[in-house]
């Protein structure tokens, strides 16, 4: 991932540089696996002995990289392409090199004491306070770590899967030509999982199955001769039973037909195709099972089909919509270095992964009493689950892991080709590997903007008449994804005020299923004749490694669940009014596992367990559900097996660098019962004091409308982070007004303020 303006950003002034020898804490490896060996690094070059040593103007030391990229920056294209060199060349014969495809290529994010060590002498804004003070000072090595890919790579002539992790800043010559600078430290073959599909397989997928004579037949009768009407969807075969298991690589496809063969925005999944069943195997692209099960009418052209502009979907666009311009004639409050942002006393490090999309890194406030002060160390959405109601062929069967099974970050949209963002805008690249190990770049992925938001905060004193009011800034850094018919928008919203909102805005297209002549079901909402649209939910994860008011090398958080509680009739509550907030805190990681409910406006405390406000009171950050859902489904459906981590909407685990995903690394295909989140917390680790990780789980219930149709107008659905004695005193407070502010307050101070003092004034 790069900038668009900057590709890279030297940050720091050369300097001198001195002798010592650091080992780094050891890696968590491969998955966590123990079979995973990563090497201790060391630093051969002469070092500043202590942090007293020769230091900048401002006593911090500076001295010279070894790298120009931050421990937590994305990897860039020629990093990746190293990373796959590497591999490819460590294969043991021609036939391995030339059967592995390559699914994600990724940074192997660093321990966070090599974060620390990072942020506090190597790159700006340089925080030695980061690092724990130590007797005649810390010993500051003269370079950090190599970077370190990682790498999941399938063997398409096997059916293995491996993960290995390439050392990116080493010459190793023991590799076929030896002008690469990569090293293979690890390496693991991972037994009974599937990987993620990729672009290049649901294509080939397509291709065989509209050239498969009996499916060519079954269209036939359905009157389709033109093949290239046709739309394959190949969908992950999920895990049903056995014959599911991940010994095959499969694919259920959903079949869908345009009636333009010469108009390619038609919209294609208004017709589609029931009653033929389609197994692919993915691995040597062939149809295993085939059935033309049961003749369902393709539904006829429904005229409103179509969302294109004005007369090409054979309608008029709005004509009395007047101009709106965002203008910033002074350019934009946020300064951006690589991948380093700062705006509004906010700053934190943007990052990007083809399963997450947009990470948000070592996020922070700068409290002028207090300094830099830690709020999170990661941000990022890790899975999406969307599970259909209609027990139905082929609906039953669709419940997707759009995070897990496809990616997220893969199916970004470059910005490009029309973006929501207005004003002043800042985008980020996202560099990734293809199937066959070449690097592919989505321009403009990531979008950094300000936004106007209304009222941040307004008062009139009534006997007076004067009022204050200001308006609300806030930053989003977003990306959006379309996986197949729907489309994502995942958003990070920060405000001056300390809050932090996190946002998915859903839009697209509906699945829809086709209906017998006459026929009703109770599992949709018919939008057209012989089309209907399923009932579903849309599940998201966020993860989020929280570090509040802790440096990165402390564990001091909490959490603790409040509650409204309203007051027992008696002595106390006389007038049988009164209510009360009343906290518990979550001990464990089994009384950890929480539901939303708003009847009580329950909400939940990250707490600081060592450091307190001008009250005496601990300094926190509380997460603040908004609406929310549970899975409508019974405890034995069957994409439970893989999505436990769904049956409550709070999970908190300690930190430990392998527990990234809920449904596991794998979950396309995975026979394994509650894998992830839910077998974790069995566990029952203690949470009263370390380094705390929330799991916030949030979903929307669509019961289709007509209005859907022909596509979704935006749904909303997130949560906030908000401070909860985090600060004094309300640190929105210090905003300016606006000259419309001022202006109008001028006016009022005239009228009400009599001349003759004003003259005096």
């Amino acid at each position: 991932m790069a900038t668009t303006e900057e590709k890279t950003t030297s940050c720091c002034a050369p300097a001198a540089t001195a002798v010592a020898t650091v080992s780094a804490a050891p890696s968590a490896g491969v998955g966590g696996s123990k079979a995973a060996v990563v090497e201790e690094w060391t630093v051969d070059e002469k070092p500043m002995a202590t942090a007293n040593a020769k230091a900048s103007s401002k006593g911090i030391p500076i001295m010279t990289r070894a790298q120009t990229s931050h421990p937590l920056d994305p990897l860039s294209a020629a990093e990746i392409a190293v990373a796959v060199t590497t591999v490819r060349a460590a294969g043991a014969t021609p036939e391995v090199r030339d059967s592995m495809r390559f699914v994600e290529v990724v940074l192997l994010e660093p321990e966070k004491n090599v974060v620390a060590l990072a942020d506090a002498y190597f790159f700006p804004p340089f925080q030695p306070s980061l690092i724990p003070r130590t007797k005649g000072g810390p010993v500051i090595p003269g370079k950090l770590p190599p970077r370190r890919a990682r790498l999941v790579v399938y063997n398409k002539k096997s059916n293995e899967t491996s993960i290995w992790i390439v050392q990116l800043s080493e010459v190793h010559a023991a590799t076929r030509g030896g002008h690469h600078r990569g090293k293979v430290v690890a390496t693991e073959v991972i037994p009974d999982v599937q990987p993620p599909m990729d672009a290049v397989e649901y294509a080939d997928c397509e291709a065989v199955v509209k050239s498969f004579p009996p499916f060519i037949e079954a269209m036939k009768k359905r009157g389709i001769e033109d093949m290239e009407l046709v739309m394959v969807d190949a969908w992950c075969a999920g895990y049903h039973s056995e014959v599911d298991a991940p010994s095959r690589r499969l694919a259920k496809p959903l079949i869908f037909c345009r009636t333009e063969s010469d108009s390619p925005m038609e919209n294609g999944y208004a017709r589609p195709v029931e009653g033929l069943h389609i197994l692919v195997d993915i691995q040597n692209n062939v149809i295993i099972e085939f059935e033309d099960r049961k003749l369902v009418p393709l539904p006829t052209a429904d005229p409103l089909r179509n969302y294109t502009p004005g007369e090409t979907r054979g309608g008029l666009d709005r004509s009395d919509l007047k101009p709106l311009q965002i203008l910033q004639p002074e350019g934009p409050s946020f300064r951006v270095n690589g991948h380093f942002v700062e705006w509004q006393k906010w700053n934190f490090r943007i990052g990007f992964t083809p399963r997450e999309g947009l990470v948000i890194y070592s996020v922070a406030y700068i409290d002028e009493s207090r300094g830099r002060r830690p709020v999170a160390h990661r941000l990022s959405f890790v899975e999406m689950v969307v599970p259909y109601g209609d027990p139905n062929e082929p609906h039953y069967r669709k419940n997707a892991f759009d995070a897990g099974e496809d990616g997220l970050g893969k199916n970004a949209h470059s910005l490009k080709r029309g973006c929501d963002c207005l004003g002043y805008i800042k985008y980020f690249d996202a560099h990734f590997t293809n199937y066959t190990g070449g690097v592919e770049t989505i321009e403009n992925c990531v979008c950094l903007h300000e936004e106007d938001h209304g009222i941040l905060w307004k008062h009139q004193d009534w006997r007076t008449g004067l009022a204050e009011v200001r308006r609300s800034r806030r930053l989003t850094v977003s990306f959006i994804c379309t996986v197949a018919n729907y489309e994502y928008g995942f958003y990070w919203h920060f405000f001056q005020d300390g809050k932090i909102e996190a946002e998915v805005k859903l839009t697209g297209i509906l699945s829809l299923g086709a209906l017998m002549p006459g026929e009703y079901r109770k599992y949709g909402t018919t939008i057209a004749p012989g089309l209907y649209a399923p009932v579903h939910q849309h599940f998201f994860v966020a993860r989020m490694d929280m570090a509040v008011d802790c440096k990165p090398t402390e564990a001091f958080n909490q959490v603790v669940e409040v509650n409204a509680k309203v007051e027992e009739p008696g002595q106390n509550n006389i007038h049988d009014n009164a209510f009360y907030a009343e906290e518990k805190v979550l001990k464990s990681e089994l009384k950890a596992m929480r539901d939303c409910d708003p009847s009580v406006a329950r909400h939940w405390i990250v707490r600081n367990t060592r450091t307190v406000n001008r009250t005496g009171q601990p300094t926190g950050y509380k997460l603040v559900p908004g609406s929310n859902c549970l899975p409508l489904a019974g405890p034995e459906a069957k994409f439970l097996r893989r999505a436990a981590f769904l049956k409550h909407n709070l999970w908190v685990t300690p930190y430990k660098r392998e527990e990234m995903f809920p449904g596991g690394e794998f979950p396309n295909q995975n026979p394994r019962l509650n894998e992830g989140l839910a077998t974790w917390v069995t566990k029952d680790r203690p949470l009263e004091e370390t380094d705390i990780v929330l799991w916030y789980v949030f979903g929307i219930t669509h019961i289709p409308r007509l209005e859907d149709w022909p596509v979704m107008p935006v749904e909303r659905i997130g949560f906030m982070l908000m401070p909860h004695g985090f600060f004094n005193c309300s640190p929105a407070v210090d905003v300016p007004p606006s000259a419309g502010d001022i202006e109008a307050k001028e006016t009022t101070v005239a009228k009400l303020i009599p001349n003759s003092l004003l003259a005096k004034l």
